[in-house]
C-alpha cells in the first residue's frame, strides 16, 4: 500500500517530472498531481503519464494532498509555499528540491504554522537539459540527497521524508541547511559559475582572421563548458540566494588562478607543474 495518498508536485520539469515518473513506477502515492503556469507544459505531463492530472489553480491543487514537493526555481519556492498554506490539510509533509537551502529553510521555518512539516530536500541529480520532456524514472538512480532538518522538525515528518528519497532511489545524507549551502557552492554553483566565466571569456576572443575562437575548439571545451548550457535564470536565482557562500569560494578560486598566473609569469613551473599533477590526482580519485 502506498504511503501517500494524493503527491502534488509544484513545477513539473525535469526534477518535478522525473519525481513523479518514479512515484507512478514504483507505486509510491495513489495520484500524482502536477501544478504549473505554463498549460501546455502540463498538459504534456499529463498526455506523457508523467502526472494523473494537473491543475493551474495551486489551491485545488495541493488540496488533501499528504506530500506537496516544490520543483519551482529557487526564487519561487516561498511564494508559492505561502501561497499554498490556506489550502494545505493538516499533517502535510512539504519539502523542496532547491540547490539552496539555507535562505529557505530558515524562511520557512518562521512562516510555518504547526499543523504542517516542512523539510529542506536537494536531490543531486540534473541535466544541462530542462522541460518535462528531459525527465527520466532513471534521473536518480545511485544519486544522493540531502536533506536539512532543523530544531522544528519532527522525528516521524524526517524519517517519513528520508524513506521517500530512498524509495525514489537515492542515499540520504542529513545535514544542515548552511553546511548544505558551503559544500554544494563549491562543487556545484562555483563550478556552474567558472563555465559561464569561460564562454564569456572566449567569445571576447578575437583575431584579424578569427571572429569566434570557438569554432576551433575541440571536445576538451565542449567537455568543460558543457554546463554552460544550464538555465540562466536558475543560476541567477541560486546566485542571489547562495550569495555569502559563494562570494568567498570566488575569493579562494580567485586567488589560485592568480597564484597560477603568477607561476607563468614568474617562470616558475616547476611549481605550476606540481599544482596540475596535484589536480590530476585529486581529478582521478574524484568518486
Amino acid at each position: 500500500m502506498p504511503e501517500f495518498g494524493k503527491v502534488c508536485i509544484v513545477g513539473v520539469g525535469l526534477l518535478g517530472g522525473s519525481i513523479a515518473r518514479v512515484i507512478k513506477k514504483k507505486h509510491l502515492a495513489d495520484e500524482v498531481v502536477g501544478f504549473g503556469r505554463n498549460l501546455k507544459n502540463l498538459e504534456l505531463a499529463k498526455f506523457l503519464g508523467v502526472v494523473d492530472g494537473f491543475s493551474q489553480d495551486l489551491g485545488e491543487a495541493v488540496k488533501d494532498a499528504d506530500l506537496v514537493i516544490f520543483c519551482s526555481p529557487v526564487g519561487s519556492i516561498i511564494p508559492r509555499l505561502v501561497e499554498s498554506l490556506p489550502h494545505l490539510k493538516a499533517g502535510c509533509l512539504l519539502t523542496d528540491v532547491g540547490s539552496v537551502k539555507a535562505s529557505i529553510v530558515n524562511a520557512i521555518d518562521e512562516l510555518l504554522p504547526e499543523r504542517l512539516h516542512f523539510i529542506g530536500s536537494h536531490p543531486i541529480a540534473g541535466s544541462e537539459k530542462t522541460g518535462v520532456e528531459a525527465s527520466s524514472d532513471d534521473l536518480f538512480c545511485g544519486a544522493r540527497c540531502i536533506v536539512t532538518p532543523t530544531e522544528k522538525s519532527q522525528p516521524e515528518a524526517l524519517e517519513s521524508l528520508r524513506r521517500f528519497w530512498q524509495d525514489i532511489g537515492m542515499a540520504v545524507d542529513c545535514m544542515s541547511a548552511e553546511e548544505h549551502d558551503l559544500i554544494l557552492g563549491a562543487v556545484s554553483h562555483l563550478p556552474h559559475i567558472i563555465a559561464f566565466a569561460l564562454i564569456n571569456t572566449l567569445s571576447a576572443v578575437k583575431t584579424e582572421n578569427c571572429s569566434d575562437v570557438s569554432a576551433f575548439s575541440g571536445k576538451g571545451l565542449k567537455d568543460s563548458s558543457r554546463i554552460a548550457a544550464s538555465d540562466p535564470v536558475m543560476w541567477r536565482d541560486i546566485c542571489i540566494h547562495n550569495k555569502s557562500a559563494l562570494l568567498n569560494l570566488i575569493d579562494e578560486f580567485q586567488a589560485s588562478l592568480q597564484q597560477t598566473r603568477s607561476w607563468i609569469e614568474d617562470q616558475q613551473f616547476d611549481s605550476l607543474e606540481d599544482s596540475f599533477r596535484s589536480a590530476q590526482e585529486r581529478r582521478i580519485n574524484l568518486t
